[in-house]
Parts: structure tokens; sequence; C-alpha cells
């Protein structure tokens, strides 16, 4: 048997929705579902990521047990600049001395992985990154 990943689910706060959308949309996802409570986007036919009503008030740590960040991988250093000056736009701040190159993460000497890191309005960290060639 082979799998995937068909779908994650995120509890946030509808009020945070507008952001999660224009995210997904900079980041070049699609919306394929989208209401006042709950915005579904892909960015493939097989994943999908959804955003839904939180359903009691608790706050996400992500260095607890569960999920500790999204990765979204960009197809070159330049698109997580881009994402850095949205970030910086929005007044989001990157965390963890990002951006920067990480050669401790890289697959090898000829390879660079590059990342941004910021948490979502909800505390929901998120990871753009671009793993490839120097």
């Amino acid at each position: 048997m082979v799998t995937n990943i068909s779908h994650l689910v995120f509890s946030v706060r509808p009020s945070n929705l507008a952001f999660y959308k224009e995210l997904m949309i900079f980041l070049g996802w699609k919306t394929i579902y989208s209401d006042d409570n709950m915005l579904g986007v892909n960015s493939t036919e097989s994943a999908s990521l959804w955003f839904a009503p939180q359903l009691k008030e608790a706050s996400n740590d992500y260095d607890g047990p569960g999920l500790n960040h999204i990765g979204i991988g960009a197809p070159s250093a330049a698109d997580v600049d881009a994402v850095v000056a949205w970030l910086k736009e929005r007044g989001i701040p990157a965390l963890f001395e990002t951006p920067r190159h990480r050669p401790d993460f890289a697959r090898s000497e000829k390879d660079t992985y590059y990342q941004v890191m910021f948490e979502s309005p909800d505390r929901i960290l998120w990871e753009v990154v671009y793993i490839g060639a120097k």
C-alpha cells in the first residue's frame, strides 16, 4: 500500500481567515472552498489545507506535543525573499534569525536550505523553504 497526505485541518479564529486566504493565494495555492467560517486550499490535486473554526479557546504551543510547523516548499531563494517582503509589509516578524541558509539541513555541499519562519495570528508556526542548488 502507498498512501499520501490527503488534507490537514487547522483550527483558527474565523476573524483570521482573511490572513490565511491572502497568504495562501500569495503562495500560489488555489481556493477550493471559502465561506465565513472555513477555508480550503490546495497546491496539487491530492493534498489540501483547511482552516476551520476553533471549537474552544486554547493557545497553540508548537514546542509542545503535536504539530511543530508546516513547511511550504518554494521554487527559489528569491521566492523565499518575496515571502519575507510580504511578511514585513504586514508587520509579521521572521523568527529564529531567519531568513537564512541552513547548511546543516542541506542535502549536499552543492545544495542550500534557505528558509524563513514565522507565526500566523493563531500561533501556527510556518516555514517557507527553498531546497536546491546554491
